[in-house]
């Protein structure tokens, strides 16, 4: 349950790369990361209802805040088994790519993140995360806020900069 929670709620974005087989935990696992890429061949499942379980590690929140509570009642009581096409088209995952691409691909996305503006993305995951319970004062509140605070941060400064310069961005995560 730990590391669902960890991966949620840590302040930097977290990618799932599913190659072969996602199910039940392992499932829940990705669910709880911020983006999930998927080999073409990836089958992808709850499975609980299958071996007389309920779900563990988070998932029934957060397929139902993902998905919304009608598709993840489908998904956990008749736990279909879905390709990765299927599951892109519903929005279960962000991506599918060939399967010998699936460890590239996520190490990319990874690797691009990494090198981008990470105090923000720390401050936009932490307003995703309020807009999943708190009420819309509250969020407004959060962004105005976390707004402030990133135009404060040399990497909005250098984004500035990039842009005018027209040239990208050379982001330090300060």
């Amino acid at each position: 349950m730990e590391a669902s929670r960890f991966l949620h709620d840590m302040p930097k974005p977290t990618v799932a790369a599913i190659a072969g087989a996602a199910a039940g935990a392992g499932l829940a696992l990705a669910l709880a990361c911020d983006l999930r890429i998927a080999g073409e061949s990836a089958k992808i499942t709850t499975a609980f209802g299958k071996v007389g379980l309920s779900g563990d590690f988070g998932g029934t929140y957060f397929m139902t805040r993902l998905l919304g509570s009608a598709r993840a009642r489908e998904l956990y009581l008749l736990s279909p088994i879905l390709d990765a096409r299927q599951a892109l088209a519903i929005g279960l995952v962000s991506r599918v790519v060939a399967d010998d691409q699936v460890e590239a691909a996520g190490t990319e996305l990874a690797r691009s993140l990494a090198e981008g503006p990470t105090v923000t993305y720390g401050h936009m995951k932490q307003n995703l995360n309020l807009g999943e319970h708190a009420g819309l004062a509250e969020c407004l509140d959060s962004e105005a806020w976390r707004h402030i605070v990133c135009m404060a941060t040399a990497d909005h400064r250098e984004a500035a900069a990039a842009f005018v310069e027209k040239r990208p961005p050379r982001f330090t995560g300060k």
